[in-house]
């Protein structure tokens, strides 16, 4: 059994974001591998209630590495860049733990799994002698600028620079340049992702999502109508800020006033938001098709995705959005920008994807998506029988056994 050294900063079990993340790889690779395992402290309580409870846990060797809690505040605001800082710090203590486990222990691979941010791949690549795997590594896709129209000039400039920031630290900086050097092995979070390493770098680069799916094996067919005449319910699921674009869900609706559709929108946001959301509706004329739920807890949201007909995802910047793959375990056909994550899970069997463009076009393009599937429904239970497919695919199971092959290969 090989053993492994994971960096992991961020990993709880029970979560979702990184900490669930990190901790989802954790917990299916100890099924295979012997893990040593360096994280944050402040899940320690919810990992250490865990670990007994499971077969493989004897296989999951904690290592904590604590920060202040004001550190941790600074992490879960997003954004800001003072993080950075004291992050760099925890990498350099990280090294020295990992350098007295790797003395005491013969391990095999190191392997830098998150924060998947490119932008620190962390300090284990200093270590010499066992494999170095780095990823899924994500965060270098541009903000496109041509869909923030409307935000202000503030958030247009923001992003402006921090795309020119972006490109430029990909290519410079040097600790991902000496990571990338170092790395038996890259793992990309995202096909743009592993372009551009590719491109830059020209380095052999897998894709693996970095998250899993579940697999769910029920039928509803009952939500697919025979008569194109019947309601069509959409459902979109996600913060009402600039990023997730919910202007061109509601844009789209607009396109749509002739067909008995709702727009159930799940989400929550501040109360200018939800005030400009509705006021879009209003001028647009559709506010009698759309109806906000507001925040709603995980179950509410899985049951509207079983009992809806389309899932539509507008958002213009993400890593691989979990809530996409939510939608295809539970059966829901997904309509979404061929951009980030969602590009690389939502094909054309398991749903619909239009090009990241303009707005005006996109909204079109949906539109004509939902349209044709409106007046066939046959066509849109097949993109929902085909989700099992889909969810299998992208399963934990899968990407595990990818991990385990790329392990062996190193």
């Amino acid at each position: 059994m090989q053993k492994v050294l994971v960096n992991a900063y961020a990993c709880s079990p029970n979560m979702g974001s990184e900490p669930g993340m990190a901790w989802n790889w954790c917990v299916n690779l100890a099924k295979h591998c012997e893990l040593f395992i360096i994280t944050e402290e402040e899940f320690r309580d919810k990992i250490e209630t865990m670990i007994p409870t499971l077969p493989q846990g004897k296989n999951m060797h904690f290592y904590y590495n604590p920060v202040t809690p004001e550190v941790r505040q600074m992490c879960w605001n997003q954004g800001d860049w003072r993080f950075y800082k004291y992050y760099r710090q925890w990498q350099w203590r990280t090294l020295e733990i990992a350098r007295k486990i790797c003395a005491e222990q013969k391990i095999d691979i190191l392997h830098q799994l998150n924060m998947i941010g490119y932008r620190e791949p962390g300090l284990l690549w200093k270590i010499k002698g066992p494999k170095f795997v780095w990823g899924p590594v994500g965060g270098m896709e541009t903000m496109p600028i041509a869909y923030l129209k409307g935000t202000g000039f503030k958030t247009v400039a923001f992003n402006v620079v921090k795309n020119i920031i972006n490109s430029l630290q990909y290519r410079y900086q040097p600790n991902v340049r000496y990571a990338v050097k170092r790395a038996d092995t890259i793992i990309a979070a995202t096909s743009g992702c592993q372009k551009k390493l590719q491109n830059y770098y020209h380095k052999q680069v897998y894709l693996i999502n970095e998250t899993g799916c579940e697999v769910n094996d029920f039928v509803h067919d009952s939500r697919f109508m025979v008569n194109e005449s019947d309601e069509m319910n959409l459902l979109w699921v996600g913060k009402l800020d600039f990023r997730k674009q919910i202007s061109l869900a509601i844009g789209v609706l607009g396109k749509l006033k002739d067909l008995d559709i709702v727009l159930h929108v799940c989400g929550g946001g501040t109360e200018e938001q939800v005030q400009q959301m509705k006021a879009l509706a209003d001028t647009i004329g559709v506010s009698a098709k759309l109806n906000y739920h507001g925040m709603v807890s995980h179950d509410e949201v899985q049951r509207l995705m079983r009992t809806s007909d389309l899932f539509l995802f507008t958002s213009i910047m993400e890593g691989t959005p979990h809530v996409v793959q939510e939608a295809i375990a539970n059966h829901l056909p997904v309509i979404c920008l061929d951009t980030c994550g969602q590009g690389d899970c939502v094909t054309e069997k398991c749903g619909v994807k239009v090009a990241l463009s303009k707005p005006e076009t996109s909204i079109v393009e949906m539109a004509d998506a939902i349209r044709t599937l409106y007046n066939d429904r046959n066509k849109l239970k097949q993109l929902s029988d085909n989700c099992l497919k889909a969810s299998e695919e992208m399963s934990w199971d899968s990407k595990i056994a990818a991990m385990i092959g790329i392990y062996k290969n190193a």
